[in-house]
């Protein structure tokens, strides 16, 4: 049987603060969060491979340095107020919910919503609420927020969430001219119509879908 605790751990030293992310508060959460649950139950032994998992609805779980990476680059802190574009499993939401004072998660699939809440509650994760609809217009109901943190691929950072990023706030996606093939970026907002963009390294990830996304997928 698989000692999940020990696995987490060699998972957090070997491959997450084996390839440079420091923040403390990152690899605590990596540390707390059990990636086990948020995978199909015949992938369990897998879970803390060095590799994406497939999930349901053709999707997947991201591989958890690049988690660990993008949740480094958002800077986040207890205080903050995070927006997650593309629930999936909702691993990548309890990773930020064990370091901010809320997430709000958006999913546009049903069923991927469904467990994903369903997943949280079993965990006692009580700081994410998951909202069904097109992440790609954000969540202005809830807005500012103080990170946006986006689970999937798209052609460009949508327009809704510059306006509702708060100033000092940072976006976090993965952007590109093809489907599974980006660039991570982080965008940090200086001022009203003030965007200092940084460049973070490639990556591959499900498109993102929507109105401001991939329409035609």
């Amino acid at each position: 049987m698989i000692d999940f605790r020990e696995a987490r751990e060699w998972m957090v030293v070997r491959q997450i603060a084996g390839r440079g992310v420091r923040d403390s508060n990152v690899l605590s959460a990596m540390r707390r969060v059990p990636r086990e649950e948020f995978v199909p139950a015949q992938l369990r032994e897998y879970a803390y491979d060095d590799s994406a998992l497939p999930i349901a609805s053709q999707q997947a779980i991201s591989q958890p340095v690049i988690v660990a990476q993008m949740m480094e680059a958002a800077e986040l802190g207890p205080r903050d107020r995070v927006l997650d574009i593309g629930t999936g499993s909702g691993y990548a939401a309890a990773i930020a919910a064990a370091i901010v004072a809320h997430v709000h998660s958006v999913e546009r699939d049903p069923l991927l919503a469904d467990t994903a809440r369903e997943t949280l509650a079993r965990l006692g994760i009580s700081n994410v609420t998951v909202h069904l609809g097109d992440g790609t217009v954000g969540l202005f109901a809830y807005a500012p927020y103080d990170a946006i943190i986006a689970g999937a691929g798209g052609p460009r950072v949508p327009r809704a969430w510059h306006s509702q990023l708060s100033l000092g706030g940072r976006i976090v996606m993965p952007v590109g001219r093809e489907h599974h093939h980006q660039r991570l970026i982080k965008l940090v907002r200086h001022g009203e119509h003030d965007y200092h963009e940084h460049w973070l390294g490639e990556v591959s990830f499900v498109p993102l879908i929507g109105e401001d996304g991939w329409a035609d997928y």
